[in-house]
């Protein structure tokens, strides 16, 4: 499964695949230019929600409050 998932990423263009002729096989992988920008891109979006995982809360709340059926 691993192996099909970094063949993915390579054919995507995110990962270039070194294969060294040695006894035994080696391989390593890195990330590729465009890997690198997508990987600054989630980790600002990751920040965001890090930031503002107590306001979205509070809105859920306060949404579901104002939303609920009166008994």
């Amino acid at each position: 499964m691993l192996t099909l998932n970094l063949r993915k990423l390579e054919r995507d263009g995110l990962l270039i695949r070194t294969v060294y002729s040695t006894v035994p096989p080696k391989v390593e992988y890195s990330l590729t230019p465009m890997a690198r920008e997508l990987h600054a891109t989630l980790s600002g979006l990751v920040g965001w929600a890090e930031r503002h995982r107590a306001d979205i809360t509070a809105a859920r709340a306060t949404y579901d409050a104002a939303s609920s059926p009166a008994p």
